[in-house]
C-alpha cells in the first residue's frame, strides 16, 4: 500500500472518529450510520447501548435505478419505512467520514421525507 493511500485512510479514520465521539444512538433515537463507495451506497440504524443494528437499507435492496442521488433517495425512504415500522420517530445523522453533500445528503432528505428525524 502505497503512502498516499495510508495517508487518506488515516485521515477518513480520523475524520469518522471526530464525528462519532459527539454522538451516540440510543433504542429511542438510533445512530443512522452512512457507508458510501463509487457504486453503492448503504445506511444502518445503530442502537449503541446495545450494541446491535436495529434496521439497514441500500441500493442493492432497494432496487432503486436511475441517478445516483435518486437512488440515495430510495435507499433513504425505505430505511425510513423500516424504521417507523420499528417505532422509531427520530435518529441522530451519523455522516462518517463524508462530507454532508450529494449522496449522504439526498439519502438523510429521503429519511426525513417518510417522517425520520434528525
Amino acid at each position: 500500500m502505497t503512502k498516499t493511500i495510508r495517508n487518506k485512510r488515516a485521515s477518513a479514520a480520523r475524520r469518522a472518529h471526530r464525528v462519532r465521539a459527539r454522538i451516540r444512538g440510543t433504542k429511542e433515537a438510533p445512530r443512522l450510520s452512512v457507508k458510501r463507495s463509487a457504486k453503492h451506497i448503504y445506511a444502518q440504524l445503530i442502537d449503541d447501548d446495545a450494541r446491535r443494528t436495529l434496521c439497514a437499507s441500500s441500493d442493492l435492496e432497494a432496487k432503486a435505478s436511475g441517478k445516483p442521488l435518486e437512488v440515495a433517495k430510495a435507499v433513504g425512504r425505505a430505511l425510513g419505512e423500516k424504521a417507523k415500522a420499528l417505532g422509531v420517530s427520530m435518529a441522530v445523522f451519523d455522516r462518517g467520514s463524508y462530507r454532508y453533500h450529494g449522496r449522504v445528503a439526498a439519502l438523510a432528505d429521503g429519511a426525513r421525507e417518510v417522517g425520520l428525524n434528525f
